[in-house]
């Protein structure tokens, strides 16, 4: 951790996430901005200071910055504006996760309560790892993905870019899964899944 001061993109229910998160590891000041702002001045205990593009426009310096919006192709976007900007932003991972030493994790990501991550996965920039979900060996996550509380994705598995992976989904070894792809929630992924696809049901179509 860099800075003891982390500011928070985005004023719902997954930054409240991160808000604890965070305070956990140890930042002593965490705020939010967000779209909604003045009509709204607080989520929960943690103020909100100001809209997304006021922050953009006038960064703030001595802080990390993490991205907590849950739309892979916005929350992807704002990573990179920030990255043009040079702000830091940093692996945001709970205390209590199982993560191997041999996987790596990009910049932006952020892990949350009882992941487990096995070793040679490789995650990338500003993906999400919800709340209890698995992630095999040697499988290779995209930027900007989402895996949502629960779900289990088996070993070799290859995400692409700004998929999402439903609540409780399970992918079976070895699967690829393309780029902005769409798995329902408690879906059986056994076959590969082309770019832009949404899959249903078990097993998943």
């Amino acid at each position: 951790m860099k800075n003891n001061k982390l500011i928070i993109f985005g004023a719902g229910g997954h930054g409240k996430v991160i808000a604890d998160l965070a305070s956990l590891m140890g930042y002593k000041e965490i705020n939010f901005y967000d779209d909604s702002y003045p009509q709204r001045t607080y989520l929960s205990r943690w103020p909100i200071l100001g809209t997304c593009q006021s922050l953009l426009d006038n960064p703030l310096p001595n802080a990390d910055y993490v991205v907590a919006i849950g739309h892979n192709i916005t929350r992807l976007k704002i990573f990179n504006s920030l990255k043009l900007l040079g702000v830091n932003q940093p692996i945001l991972i709970h205390p209590f996760t199982s993560i191997s030493q041999y996987s790596s994790i990009g910049e932006g990501t952020v892990i949350c309560a009882g992941v487990c991550i096995s070793a040679d996965t490789s995650i990338g920039n500003a993906c999400i790892l919800n709340t209890g979900c698995t992630v095999d060996h040697d499988c290779i996550l995209s930027d900007g993905v989402h895996i949502s509380p629960g779900a289990n994705v088996a070993g070799g598995v290859s995400i692409g870019e700004c998929t999402w992976i439903g609540i409780g989904a399970a992918i079976r070894q070895s699967i690829e899964i393309s780029s902005h792809a769409i798995v329902g929630a408690g879906a059986t992924v056994i076959r590969h899944v082309d770019i832009g696809q949404m899959v249903l049901g078990t097993p998943a179509k």
